[in-house]
């Protein structure tokens, strides 16, 4: 690995029986630390693949993945499970709460499942929690909670074990605008502090005005990465640069 980078893909390749294109073919990517880096493009075109072989979900079938030092395409399931504990924080289009646990208690899972003790680990949320404005709904449950609150209490979830990567899948998708917006910034303002964050998204204008970098992907293959200056809406010709015209 490069001496800055924290994600680095070699020529990564993932086929699944009877599919026509692959779904990743020969991705060669780096992000160093501390960057904003946005995948996109259209359904189908290889974006939460990527993310998957990232967070240690699914397998590459050729290439090398190596995330903070650790090489994942060889690694055990128990290996691969300690590194989504400890390395990892994803926060995911529909939050995937725990309904059954009130907002305090889903974030404290991750820390639980760590090895932190309990007290402790409710140290941290309720932190957490304070820092996102969301300390009011502790001891409420998700059902109860509006989609811009329970977005907030999965990426408290996603932080509370300190993690090298966020890993953000279409963290807008089940928002109003004025809400994504919102979820959006606070994304901005973590990695203003230094946290690294691979976001996936199929929306060019979401890309464009929170990433530094935008990665698009075109059948399993990047077609484009761009480095850019966030805060802006994408002019017509840049949508069609970037990738998305089919969308």
């Amino acid at each position: 690995m490069t001496t800055n980078a924290l994600v680095q893909l070699t020529n990564v390749g993932r086929t699944y029986n009877n599919a026509a294109v692959a779904a990743l073919d020969g991705v060669s990517l780096t992000v160093e630390h501390g960057e904003f880096t946005a995948i996109m493009g259209p359904s189908g075109s290889g974006k939460s693949t990527l993310l998957n072989v990232v967070a240690g979900l699914d397998r590459p079938s050729s290439g090398r993945v190596v995330v903070d030092g650790i090489e994942l395409t060889g690694a055990s399931e128990t290996a691969l499970a300690r590194y989504r504990r400890t390395r990892i924080g994803f926060v995911f289009q529909f939050f995937n709460l725990l309904s059954n646990l009130t907002v305090i208690e889903n974030v404290m899972v991750p820390a639980q499942l760590a090895g932190t003790r309990p007290a402790a680990a409710r140290t941290q949320a309720r932190q957490l929690l304070h820092d996102l404005d969301i300390a009011s709904v502790e001891r409420s449950y998700p059902q109860n909670l509006s989609g811009g609150e329970r977005q907030r209490v999965a990426i408290a979830r996603a932080l509370i074990n300190k993690p090298a990567l966020v890993l953000a899948d279409e963290p807008t998708g089940a928002l109003d605008s004025r809400t994504g917006t919102q979820v959006m910034e606070l994304l901005d303002a973590l990695n203003q502090r230094g946290q690294t964050i691979l976001l996936v998204t199929h929306d060019v204008n979401l890309a464009t005005g929170h990433g530094r970098r935008v990665v698009s992907l075109r059948d399993g293959a990047i077609v484009d990465d761009a480095r850019i200056q966030p805060r802006r809406k994408a002019e017509p010709a840049e949508l069609v640069r970037l990738g998305a015209g089919e969308l």
